[in-house]
């Protein structure tokens, strides 16, 4: 019962840091941390500005960059820790939402990186630029889903070991 427990607590603890990382960008990147960090970077762009909006397309790469990173790095460590506490049809389930979040940063680390911004008009620029915020509101939201439903099972699973 011990062990089981301390893969929930190390779990949770993961899902602080990467909150604190995310919290850079949407940052490193427990789910929640994901998830605010990409909040916050959304809240910095101010539509229609070229000048600022170049040098907010860059931070917003760099912070999908990290939370790639952080994501890959959770996850992995979830699916290697969790098996023996969830169970095969249950893994199977968790590792397709890790994939499916991967999938849609990778996408936005690839529309980020490959926005033409320079050259266009204001209402292009805006257009750009709300597709891009669009994007990142899509992405925090898997996110947070994905972090409620886990962190309730993560409840679940402690509350059933305290028991034993």
């Amino acid at each position: 019962m011990e062990d089981s427990l301390t893969v929930i607590d190390r779990i949770r603890a993961e899902h602080d840091t990467i909150r604190d990382h995310v919290k850079l960008v949407g940052e490193s990147v427990s789910d929640e941390e994901a998830l605010a960090s990409l909040r916050r970077t959304r809240s910095d762009w101010i539509p229609g500005r070229s000048d600022i909006v170049a040098e907010k397309q860059k931070t917003l790469g760099q912070m999908l960059k990290s939370l790639d990173e952080g994501l890959t790095n959770h996850f992995e460590l979830e699916e290697s820790l969790l098996p023996p506490l969830l169970g095969e049809v249950f893994m199977r389930g968790l590792a397709r939402e890790h994939s499916q979040i991967m999938d849609a940063v990778n996408e936005a680390m690839s529309v980020v990186a490959t926005a033409e911004l320079e050259g266009l008009e204001r209402e292009q620029l805006l257009s750009r630029e709300s597709q891009m915020q669009q994007m990142i509101d899509n992405l925090s939201q898997l996110i947070a889903d994905h972090a409620a439903r886990e962190e309730a099972l993560l409840s679940l699973l402690e509350r059933g070991l305290r028991e034993e």
